[in-house]
């Protein structure tokens, strides 16, 4: 027993690494220690950093001793192996709910335009609903071409062309400008309804100035440009969607062209503005199947806009369909 600073230590009970002030009648050899006694555990008390006790051949390798990896998730040890099927993000990749890695570009993308069933699901609806507005487009114009009755009764009856000239553009208003509109159900299908129905009366009084075989050659060569563009926008690499700016200015300008052609008419500067119209509109076509289409392009229709989406479309035949038809009037005159 040693004697320090006032206080005896037992050199025996030093595990316990504690000191106290000598006691009266204090014996130092009593109890009497065995040998040996407390046993001494290999590595008690536990020396090594962190909880709990290091085990032989823990940690495993590549991570320090004493802790966690820092950062989430840990990484995992050498030698595992993910199960098939498991792609391994690229580091950094955003960890947020609704983020999707592509392997194939070796993007992230969010949920909504990854999804490809809801983008599928978009596109069947939408051209369900655009299928729907041709087929009674279609109805009305051949109504007007083969039953004279019709066409007489719209012949005296000239306030119906403006009725309906007013409905077209009422409808068409708020469903451009208004979110609500075009969006809840059943609000869209009624507006969208009125403006078919306007629109397509408009038509077929157009064309009730033309033989049925001039109408019936500018629907067919309608379809054949039109089912030629929505291939072309389906498989082509080239992005139409960045061309929207340019595409408003040259709707100005064919605009104001139009309102020249006015003013000088002629056989050749109608042919003119049809062409450029013609161009110009299926140049939409493709942009706006695009909008549609999402993925790789820079712009996209959400899904919630199906119907603005089938009224863009349609919009783009008709126009095509009326510049087409003008070509034709032209060319016949």
């Amino acid at each position: 027993m040693a004697y320090q600073g006032g206080y005896y230590q037992d050199p025996n009970q030093a595990y316990y690494g504690a000191q106290y002030p000598p006691q009266p009648g204090y014996n130092p050899n009593y109890p009497p220690q065995q040998p040996g006694y407390p046993p001494q555990q290999p590595g008690y008390p536990p020396q090594q950093p962190g909880y709990p006790p290091q085990q032989p051949g823990y940690p495993p390798a590549g991570y320090p001793s004493g802790g966690y990896m820092p950062g989430y998730p840990p990484q995992q040890p050498q030698g595992y192996s993910p199960q098939p099927g498991f792609v391994q993000p690229p580091p950094g990749m955003p960890g947020a709910y609704g983020a999707a890695y592509d392997p194939e570009t070796g993007s992230v993308k969010g949920f909504e335009f990854n999804d490809q069933s809801i983008r599928r699901g978009f596109i069947r609806k939408v051209y369900s609903i655009l299928t729907v507005q041709l087929m009674i487009t279609l109805g009305f114009i051949t109504l007007f071409l083969y039953h004279r009755p019709t066409k007489l009764w719209v012949q005296n009856h000239p306030e119906m062309f403006w009725i309906a000239l007013g409905v077209m553009v009422v409808t068409l208003i708020s469903m451009a400008c208004c979110g609500d509109v075009r969006r809840k159900a059943p609000m869209n299908f009624i507006f969208l309804t009125l403006f078919t129905l306007a629109q397509a009366f408009l038509l077929g009084v157009t064309t009730a100035n033309f033989s049925s075989q001039e109408v019936m050659l500018a629907v067919g060569i309608t379809a054949a440009v039109c089912l030629g563009l929505t291939l072309f926008a389906f498989q082509t690499k080239w992005d139409f969607t960045v061309m929207g700016g340019i595409l408003f200015v040259a709707v100005l300008i064919l605009m104001l062209f139009g309102l020249i052609a006015i003013f000088f008419p002629g056989k050749t500067i109608t042919l003119v503005y049809a062409s450029a119209g013609a161009l110009i509109f299926s140049i939409y076509l493709v942009y706006d199947t695009q909008l549609m289409l999402g993925g790789e392009h820079k712009y996209s229709i959400s899904p919630e806009e199906y119907i603005f989406a089938a009224l863009n479309l349609y919009l783009d035949i008709v126009n095509i369909f009326l510049y087409i038809l003008t070509i034709i009037g032209a060319t016949r005159d």
